[in-house]
């Protein structure tokens, strides 16, 4: 099965959008991700770094890459680990420079153990040098290291770059946008990840382990082309629910309960990320289906605001009008309900925004103000929205039935020229839908 990708074309228009934005006299340096020990000699899988990918579609550890717009002999250069075939039997292949050049567009590439040589040369003369400082103190060194290198030549006619300006603004607010191309990929993504979560859902019975519903989790992302999640999946039965960042997985799931699943694979270098929550034994109790019932109400209310023209905040205040108005109903909250929004009492039991920027970061680059603004949503922006309630097992203020409830309900959305597309649309979330596809699956 082949992986869905982006076509060569729109990585070199990327890098053409970036140098547009830049100032005149500038040169960009982008590294690559550095490879992590994941214990003595072992490695973690190798990720690219996402920026790096965006521009360049190279997947290698050890790059560099070099944007100089108005660069006579070519404005895009790449430095990369040369060939070596004693190395590619160990390791695998290696695109060298001249790959660089015919499969990666790349206008010149050269050996990154070379760098220290060159880009010091590609740096001198221009005004400006666009990186994210912070990011790679390591990284960070060597960029200084290069410029002091051209510093100490000023006597010679030397010219060192006058300013260092941040990257990470123009470029994020490219990735922001998501291209035609883009948008294919990420609902496939989003395809894979709810077949996942549907088979959690047919898989789940009192008895079961947290971990036994993960792998079948990571089993369906792997057979359908997406070989890793996107983060590390949370799959919290019980009072585990209640705990937010909870990826123990370890817990054996027990009648009565309920299960949230928060998970989703990168595909393509782009990420899903879905929760649903669901009872172990098939059958949602009365204050379980209330709770739940609500969260699956504030969604509904919140994609209705996921509309262009409006900002970024209304999909959330909408969540937080509807669950603080539910709350009060059921007796977790006292009101009125102007005062219990004002006073934030409501974050006892609904502590998180609604959602955040989705793309090939699971939290996404992009500003979520302009000029201390909340933003104005735009067709091509992809989001989530995840409105949740979560009572604390140890919460005696409020009735014993509903302790150790904790439900949140996760889609992928797209912002389209009407309105939005929820791109994971394909795990049920009313009670009915999954009660039905829990019990009647065989």
């Amino acid at each position: 099965m082949n992986v869905a990708s982006i076509p060569k074309q729109e990585f070199a228009r990327r890098r053409k959008a970036l140098m547009a934005l830049m100032d005149e006299n500038s040169i960009a340096i982008v590294p690559a991700a550095p490879e992590r020990t994941r214990s003595r000699d072992t490695e973690h899988h190798y990720r690219q770094d996402s920026d790096f990918f965006y521009l360049s579609d190279f997947a290698e550890p050890e790059s560099v890459l070099v944007l100089i717009p108005g660069r006579e002999h070519g404005e895009y250069v790449l430095f990369c680990r040369d060939k070596d075939l004693s190395r590619e039997i160990w390791d695998g292949y290696r695109a060298g420079p001249a790959g660089a050049c015919t499969d990666f567009l790349a206008d010149d590439a050269f050996p990154i153990d070379d760098i220290d040589e060159i880009l010091p040369g590609l740096i001198e003369g221009r005004e400006r040098v666009y990186y994210a400082m912070g990011k790679d103190s390591s990284f960070d060194s060597q960029v200084m290291e290069w410029v002091n290198t051209i510093r100490a030549k000023v006597r010679t006619g030397a010219m060192p770059p006058g300013e260092f300006l941040h990257l990470d603004h123009l470029l994020h607010e490219l990735r922001l946008f998501k291209s035609a191309a883009e948008q294919g990929i990420m609902r496939k993504a989003a395809e894979i990840s709810a077949r996942a979560h549907v088979r959690a859902m047919q898989a789940c019975k009192p008895g079961v382990w947290e971990y036994q519903l993960e792998a079948d989790i990571m089993h369906e992302f792997g057979r359908s082309g997406a070989r890793f999640a996107a983060y590390n999946s949370i799959v919290g039965g019980g009072d585990n629910a209640c705990t937010l960042h909870y990826i123990s997985n370890s817990a054996k799931l027990c009648d009565g309960d309920l299960v949230l699943i928060d998970a989703g694979c990168e595909y393509g270098m782009y990420a899903a990320d879905i929760t649903r929550t669901f009872p172990v034994n098939g059958k949602f109790s009365d204050p379980q289906r209330q709770l739940y019932e609500l969260v699956l109400k504030a969604q509904h209310a919140a994609f209705s605001k996921v509309v262009p023209g409006n900002n970024w905040n209304d999909p959330h205040e909408a969540s937080v009008q509807v669950i603080t108005a539910g709350l009060i109903e059921l007796g977790l909250l006292k009101g009125p309900l102007e005062e219990a929004i004002k006073s934030e009492s409501y974050k006892e039991f609904y502590m998180h925004r609604i959602g955040h920027w989705l793309g090939m970061d699971v939290h996404d680059v992009g500003d979520y103000k302009v000029a201390g603004q909340w933003r104005l949503l735009e067709p091509g922006m992809t989001m989530t929205v995840e409105p949740g309630i979560y009572v604390s097992p140890s919460n005696d203020q409020v009735e014993e039935r509903w302790r150790g409830i904790g439900i949140r309900i996760e889609d992928d959305v797209l912002i389209t020229k009407n309105g939005c597309e929820v791109l994971s649309k394909n795990v049920p979330t009313s009670v009915a839908e999954i009660e039905n596809l829990m019990n009647n699956h065989y």
